[in-house]
């Protein structure tokens, strides 16, 4: 049995990776800005140049790296500079929000690394599942219900031990928007959740699964 981080005495300081629009980050600092969730983003990392997550972390007056996946010439080396932000930083997690590429966790983060995915994993995750992908491939599936899953990151997309998951209904004739956005609602209210549990030392790793309590 292995204990992850926490309980802390202090906010836990969160670095967010991020790809895109930054929905997920302004979900964050509005939990913290309500006194949900005590927490403090001290980095973000973008992987590409030009997203609206940038300006959004700017205007919060958030330290923001920009690190353009196609200026590396592997994930590896992509980690490892993004890993050293962290770092110099001083964060206890990274927080992987909208973030499109694939991390290799360095060992003085394994089990540090979060991720929120847009389904019931094992269900329509892995490479090439994200965004719109996995709510049509739902839809297609004719599933009932969908949801969002929240897991520590190894290195392999859409694996690792799962903290918790969330469930909607998939309501006939829904659209990949529609239920896009109800997946969404939840996912707002999973991420904060597991970063809670995480660093209030709730959590324990035995034989792979993450146990509560």
């Amino acid at each position: 049995m292995q204990t992850l981080l926490g309980p802390l005495d202090r906010p836990v300081r969160l670095a967010v990776f991020l790809s895109g629009g930054g929905r997920t980050l302004v979900n964050l600092l509005e939990w913290i800005g309500r006194g949900e969730l005590d927490a403090e983003v001290t980095a973000v990392v973008s992987d590409r140049d030009g997203v609206a997550g940038i300006d959004r972390a700017t205007e919060a007056g958030l330290p923001v790296t920009v690190l353009a996946r196609r200026e590396f010439a592997s994930p590896g080396e992509w980690s490892d500079a993004a890993f050293a932000v962290c770092r110099e930083a001083d964060a206890d997690l990274v927080v992987l929000a909208g973030f499109l590429s694939l991390v290799v966790v360095p060992d003085d983060f394994t089990l540090r690394v979060l991720n929120i995915h847009p389904s019931l994993i094992p269900a329509f995750c892995g490479k090439g599942f994200y965004g719109h992908r996995v709510h049509e491939a739902a839809i297609e599936r004719g599933v009932r219900v969908s949801g969002c899953t929240v897991h520590l990151v190894d290195n392999q997309y859409d694996h690792g031990p799962i903290i918790l998951q969330r469930t909607v209904p998939v309501a006939s004739g829904d659209s990949p928007d529609e239920l896009a956005a109800r997946v969404f609602e939840a996912e707002c209210e999973a991420y904060p959740e597991a970063i809670r549990l995480l660093a209030g030392g709730s959590l324990k790793l035995v034989d792979g699964r993450l146990l509560i309590g």
